[in-house]
């Protein structure tokens, strides 16, 4: 499986109060094999949606971030665990810049027991403080889940730091 995807994001929007606790910067990533359906974001499923990330993007998104009344980075997709080549140097560089005084959430249609045990996707859980794991599953919708859409996703919070903010 290749994981890694081809490093485009579809969409980053500042200052939303859906995609986590706080005011977040969320970024969308291009790319899923999941196809859920009725999937809220099937319109980036392709790997090739929006712009390539780059040294520049990743500045430009941490210069968002970057302001006192922003919690943190949010990252959804897509499949964020299928472009690594976007996630890894975002979640790196975000840990280089503001260490643990801000949060990361990540979604994902993979589960937390699938990610710890597959290599290329185990590290990622040390930069990540909340995930929200499992694929949307359309009989499972609940309009008024936090954070979620369907019951069988769950939230981690994988550190004591993630469940103070």
């Amino acid at each position: 499986m290749n994981y890694y995807g081809q490093g485009y994001i579809a969409k980053v929007m500042d200052c939303v109060v859906t995609d986590g606790t706080g005011m977040r910067v969320s970024v969308y990533v291009s790319g899923c094999n999941f196809h859920c359906p009725n999937c809220f974001n099937a319109s980036i499923w392709g790997f090739d949606n929006g712009e390539r990330i780059t040294d520049q993007k990743i500045d430009e998104i941490l210069t968002t971030i970057d302001k006192e009344y922003i919690s943190g980075l949010s990252i959804l997709g897509g499949e964020p665990l299928e472009n690594l080549a976007v996630t890894k140097p975002l979640v790196t560089a975000f840990r280089k810049k503001f260490g643990h005084s801000k949060n990361i959430w990540m979604w994902s249609g993979y589960m937390l027991e699938y990610i710890r045990h597959t290599p290329e996707l185990a590290d990622i859980l040390d930069y990540i403080d909340v995930l929200v794991d499992g694929p949307f599953v359309q009989s499972l919708y609940k309009p008024d889940l936090k954070f979620r859409g369907s019951l069988n996703q769950r939230i981690h919070y994988l550190n004591k730091i993630s469940q103070q903010h």
